[in-house]
């Protein structure tokens, strides 16, 4: 439902603020603005989305939890989504989104709202895995005789005769 609010809201407040401040400043001030902050953006974007994708590398290198890396980075593209939507208050948004502390905030904050379950691979293997048993890794080679006059193996499966099909060689 807050979905729903939120896309009604946003482009009536937009709309509401382009008049404010097109009655204030004029059009094309009020364009040229519009404009600049989306060009501020993109390169306020490019250069956070490189230190990001930095710190996710560094962080996977070093064996560290990427989590928070990652979360910086899907922020940043919101930020870079919300710059791109022309408006004042969506760029009051994206550029807020480009600042290192309020993402921190952002993710402190919806921190608080989910929950992590989370379960190594090699435990889980270990856990599903009944006493006694063990994982083999063998390699093989089929050694049947290519020659016509070769006998054939019965069929170890039960059932009818199986020798007549015709994916057998």
């Amino acid at each position: 439902m807050w979905i729903f609010i939120a896309l009604v809201a946003v482009p009536i407040l937009e709309i509401a603020l382009f008049i404010e401040v097109g009655g204030a400043i004029g059009l094309w001030p009020t364009l040229a603005i519009v404009i600049a902050t989306a060009l501020a953006g993109t390169i306020l974007l490019r250069s956070q989305g490189i230190a990001a994708m930095s710190g996710l590398q560094r962080d996977i290198e070093a064996g560290r939890d990427p989590s928070k890396a990652i979360a910086h980075g899907a922020l940043i593209v919101v930020a870079g989504v919300v710059l791109l939507t022309p408006g004042f208050f969506t760029d009051a948004i994206g550029l807020a989104l480009l600042i290192p502390p309020v993402r921190a905030a952002v993710i402190k904050a919806m921190a608080k709202r989910l929950v992590v379950m989370q379960m190594r691979r090699a435990e889980a293997q270990k856990q599903a895995r009944p006493a006694g048993q063990q994982t083999v890794d063998a390699d093989f080679e089929d050694i049947t005789e290519d020659e016509p006059d070769a006998p054939r193996r019965p069929d170890p499966r039960p059932g009818p005769e199986r020798d007549d099909s015709p994916w057998r060689g």
